[in-house]
């Protein structure tokens, strides 16, 4: 069963205007139940676009968004999918813990089973002793756990992530991309994914969506077959480095030219 369906999508900014952008043309793409998808291409390619279109937090200019089963708009009024960006956006007057149970206030949860289900998530993500700190007394990477607790905690069929680790070092952000890996395999979770970083998608992803300059079309989809735990090892066996070569080669026949780290966000 797909968890998001995208048929035909297409996004036009200031139509009929002088300063008219077309960022996304003909895009479809089925994500499976479970499945851990990478959105990769240059720079304005319209990624951030696809996955905001998915969220409903913009309107197609044409095409057909499916999220569980149901229309955009009535997935995230049903809070079908949780949310993490570059910037954990936490609220810093609220301890790591309110930030947590904020979605499942949202929801009408009672204060008991708020605290029961932040506590559960804080030691998903390795966090338990930090319940009571404030966002500002916590380091970039810890930020980001406790935004992906909170994008969780209402235990969504969907996350959807925009570039979450890329303001993060090199050893924190592969330290993440392992946490996320294990949060995933735990809950069963649909991951969309946004990155410019080819060994970060190959790492995470099931299949990795490659995309053009903009316009943005997808030129291919990259499927990522590594047997096994994904761990430290993964990233020196063979097999990663020629699915990294197979991405880094699509981006360029697709117009678009390979990322060795994060980069800076697109529309």
């Amino acid at each position: 069963m797909s968890t998001v369906n995208v048929s035909n999508l297409n996004k036009i900014f200031n139509k009929g205007q002088t300063n008219q952008v077309d960022a996304l043309v003909d895009v479809s793409l089925s994500v499976e139940q479970g499945e851990f998808v990478s959105l990769i291409g240059p720079s304005g390619c319209g990624k951030s676009t696809l996955l905001r279109l998915i969220a409903n937090l913009l309107e197609p200019t044409s095409g057909d968004v499916v999220v569980a089963g149901k229309s955009a708009k009535q997935a995230r009024l049903d809070q079908d999918y949780g949310m993490a960006f570059q910037q954990a956006g936490l609220f810093d007057w609220r301890t790591v813990s309110k930030n947590i149970e904020l979605p499942l206030e949202l929801k009408g949860w009672d204060k008991t089973k708020r605290e029961a289900r932040a506590k559960e998530m804080l030691d998903l993500v390795k966090l338990p002793e930090f319940s009571g700190h404030f966002p500002w007394q916590l380091s970039g990477g810890m930020q980001q756990r406790v935004a992906i607790a909170r994008a969780l905690a209402a235990h969504p069929p969907l996350l959807l992530m925009d570039e979450p680790f890329g303001a993060l070092d090199e050893m924190t952000r592969e330290h993440m991309q392992a946490e996320l890996l294990s949060i995933c395999a735990k809950t069963g979770t649909t991951v969309v994914f946004v990155t410019h970083s080819i060994p970060e998608a190959v790492y995470l992803s099931n299949r990795v969506v490659v995309m053009s300059p903009r316009p943005g079309r997808i030129t291919k989809i990259v499927d990522v077959k590594l047997d096994g735990q994904r761990n430290e090892s993964t990233r020196e066996r063979p097999e990663f480095f020629a699915a990294i070569t197979s991405v880094r080669e699509a981006l360029r026949a697709g117009g678009g030219h390979a990322h060795a780290g994060a980069g800076v966000e697109d529309r």
